[in-house]
């Protein structure tokens, strides 16, 4: 009974995930095979419903999506884990999150290779803000940390480790011309703070063009 429970929720986690991942794709954050998506299947053992690897998320179906374990290797499903899975399995952890979502939207790389944006992104004054999961007012400061791209996916993940860890108030962080990655109790709670997020960046990005910067 409890396989067959695990594996209905997988079921449903892949639909939904794969229904998002179209979503995005159409809003221009995931475009090409950018982006990757998780969601908890279990907690313990750590079960992940995670994106296939290479995959065009405008043609994103449940058939695309893996569970893997704690380690990150598939078990279940056919293809690659994505090159990200390290990290989706940090935040799944450190934040206790349900779902993590990662999106490669334009403003999220311009405003991360800002020169004025050495370490993060503060933003702040915003009614959107109140969109985030415990902000009540349009005074709340958000600070998105950045961190350094690699390659190097332990390495990576560690950067990303010491980032959550040291801004425990923090909804999502940047990678450095990279991308976004933010979480959420469940899918839809993460699918909000993404939408929220990439607002927030675009009206920051286009602040900071009507202001000739």
């Amino acid at each position: 009974m409890a396989g067959q429970f695990i594996n209905s929720i997988f079921d449903e986690r892949a639909h939904e995930l794969a229904e998002l991942g179209r979503a995005f794709y159409a809003r221009g954050w995931v475009l090409g095979t950018s982006g990757n998506f998780s969601a908890v299947v279990s907690r313990d053992p750590l079960r992940l419903a995670i994106t296939s690897s290479g995959i065009d998320k405008g043609e994103l179906n449940p058939a695309h999506i893996l569970e893997v374990d704690v380690e990150g290797c598939a078990v279940r499903g056919d293809g690659k884990p994505s090159a990200e899975t390290l990290l989706h399995l940090a935040i799944a952890k450190i934040r206790a999150a349900g779902a993590v979502l990662h999106t490669h939207s334009v403003w999220s790389n311009i405003l991360s290779d800002d020169d004025d944006n050495q370490h993060g992104l503060e933003i702040t004054g915003f009614e959107m803000l109140k969109g985030l999961d415990g902000v009540t007012t349009h005074e709340h400061s958000e600070w998105l940390p950045i961190v350094e791209n690699s390659q190097d996916m332990p390495l990576l993940t560690a950067g990303v480790a010491e980032a959550l860890n040291e801004h425990r108030a923090a909804h999502g962080f940047l990678i450095r011309r990279h991308g976004l990655y933010t979480w959420g109790r469940d899918i839809a709670d993460a699918k909000r703070h993404v939408e929220i997020i990439e607002f927030l960046l675009e009206v920051m990005g286009r602040r900071h063009l009507a202001h000739g910067r």
